[in-house]
């Protein structure tokens, strides 16, 4: 089975790692913010509605630790 990704491709990992320079790491961060604002926010609205289960699953490995919560 093929890998699959997240929210970040394995080169916008690199990228924002700082691994191919400044440009490069604010590019990624742009896109991804960028998906996080809109993409994401459709996400969960959708599992918010759909499937709140699966919504929770997401929650618990975003907030793992409590780090996010606050």
């Amino acid at each position: 089975m093929a890998k699959t990704r997240a929210l970040l491709t394995e080169t916008e990992r690199e990228q924002i790692a700082g691994e191919h320079g400044d440009s490069r790491k604010y590019q990624a961060t742009s896109r991804v913010r960028r998906r996080v604002e809109e993409e994401l926010t459709k996400d969960i609205e959708v599992l918010e509605e759909h499937h709140p289960e699966l919504l929770e699953e997401v929650r618990e490995v975003i907030c793992k630790d409590g780090d996010l919560d606050e």
